[in-house]
């Protein structure tokens, strides 16, 4: 009789045990849904031009005409030059851009220009990537725009091996295109001086190289298609510093606040895109001096400290913390995080 009861009783505590494990598993599959499971598997609705009536909310009277890309022809009998030098425009800088648009393009690919509906990610190039497993989620969008020189061999689980834009400048061309990027990947030029576009025209005529004026020295070898580089249009840049960042357009030349590279992909994805979502953004908090920066190096907040791309103070530091928090304009900073995303997944 006491042994059936013990019988029963290991039964009892088995079958117990087996809906434990299946209801802690169900709920481990919830917690990777809602907060770190692909976005495009809940097939979240894509809405044509959601993004921009979204936008208009934020940037008031805002015109989604603007080329992404500066185009040779609107250069040739100007009308209305620019009102800003770089990098809010390109006022004195016309000749030598005009040498540099002879010599690429512009074009955006048909693949993206027949989608009813763009759905977008900006992969940021944040510590919180790493061992993320979003990389299958990051391939799923239709446009994947990186950053500077961040790598994609040897992370493609965190985050991913499409590419479909790469923004960088000179001094971040620290990379190799034919390894870390696609065939068809658009390199999107951002030109903060004119020194950037004597750059690039001497890396793809092979003329003398330009070695001063920049913070860091840039390649003077660089093994890249003249077809797939673009120059982003300025406007962007404005939008970004001026409408979101509320910056002053005429700054004294010792102070130099610019919107960060992310910031300006986001600004860009708002134009391109209907769905617009970001991962991998952030960075450690300033009393975390020892986790690095980034998910490909060892770099950390206490090593940059004194270093010219200062990320633990001065008056942009943390951009999107203080974007996509509630503090001073609580409304202001709703609309944002609403433009960009539901949910930040990274």
């Amino acid at each position: 009789m006491i042994s059936k009861c013990r019988w029963k009783l290991l039964a009892m505590l088995a079958f117990v045990l087996v809906v434990m494990v299946w209801y802690s598993i169900s709920r481990e599959d919830r917690y990777i849904e809602l907060f770190y499971f692909p976005i495009l598997e809940k097939k979240e609705p894509c809405l044509q031009g959601e993004a921009e009536r979204k936008v208009s909310k934020l940037f008031g009277n805002y015109s989604q005409e603007q080329p992404i890309f500066l185009q040779l022809k609107d250069y040739f009998w100007v009308k209305t030059p620019s009102a800003y030098e770089l990098p809010y425009g390109t006022k004195g800088s016309e000749d030598l851009l005009l040498r540099v648009l002879a010599i690429t393009s512009y074009s955006i690919p048909e693949s993206i220009q027949r989608l009813k509906c763009r759905r977008c990610v900006v992969v940021g190039n944040g510590h919180r990537l790493r061992n993320s497993l979003l990389g299958e989620a990051i391939n799923k969008y239709d446009v994947v725009i990186r950053l500077n020189n961040a790598p994609v061999a040897g992370y493609e689980g965190d985050v991913g091996s499409k590419t479909t834009m790469r923004l960088f400048y000179p001094e971040s061309a620290h990379f190799n295109p034919k390894v870390e990027d696609n065939p068809d990947t658009l390199l999107v030029l951002v030109a903060f001086k004119a020194m950037d576009f004597h750059w690039i025209e001497s890396i793809l005529s092979d003329k003398k190289r330009v070695r001063k004026g920049f913070w860091k020295q840039p390649p003077l070898i660089w093994d890249v298609n003249p077809k797939q580089i673009r120059i982003l249009n300025p406007f962007f840049m404005e939008i970004a510093a001026d409408k979101l960042l509320r910056l002053p357009m005429q700054q004294p030349h010792k102070i130099k606040q610019k919107p960060t590279t992310g910031l300006l992909a986001i600004t860009l994805a708002l134009h391109l895109c209907d769905l617009v979502h970001i991962a991998g953004f952030g960075y450690p908090d300033a009393q975390n001096k020892k986790e690095s920066i980034h998910y490909y190096e060892q770099i950390t907040i206490k090593s940059m400290a004194w270093s010219g791309h200062n990320v633990s103070r001065g008056p942009l530091a943390g951009q999107w913390t203080g974007l996509l928090n509630t503090q001073g304009d609580p409304e202001r900073a709703g609309v944002i995080q609403k433009i960009i995303t539901n949910r930040v997944e990274c």
